[in-house]
């Protein structure tokens, strides 16, 4: 199942207050960036984070799932209504994310 645009608007929305959000459309998803780092995605309109020590430590009882078949487990984040809460998720997430690989 495709995920919506009213959704991934909605997460965007949310995630207003940081600069240099972006997204890419991938097979009916999205990825989602802050910086030019993945932060994670919207899968079958649901937002999933890479797990990342802060992001595990901010969400202790978050459930892992998986975006995809034969993809790594995220982080399910189901306290999407709070903006203050996604924000400082995304700001505090971001020292621990890989940065992008360098295009030959």
């Amino acid at each position: 199942m495709a995920s919506s645009k009213e959704y991934l608007y909605f997460v965007l929305e949310q995630l207003s207050g940081l600069e240099e959000i972006t997204y890419r459309a991938m097979m009916g998803e999205y990825i989602i960036y802050y910086r030019g780092r993945i932060i994670g995605g919207i899968y079958d309109d649901r937002l999933l984070v890479k797990p990342v020590k802060p992001a595990v430590s901010m969400m202790p009882d978050a459930v892992y799932e998986l975006p995809y078949d034969g993809a790594k487990a995220m982080l399910l984040v189901d306290n999407i209504d709070s903006k203050e809460f996604l924000t400082r998720l995304v700001d505090e997430m971001y020292p621990e994310l890989p940065a992008p690989k360098k295009k030959k």
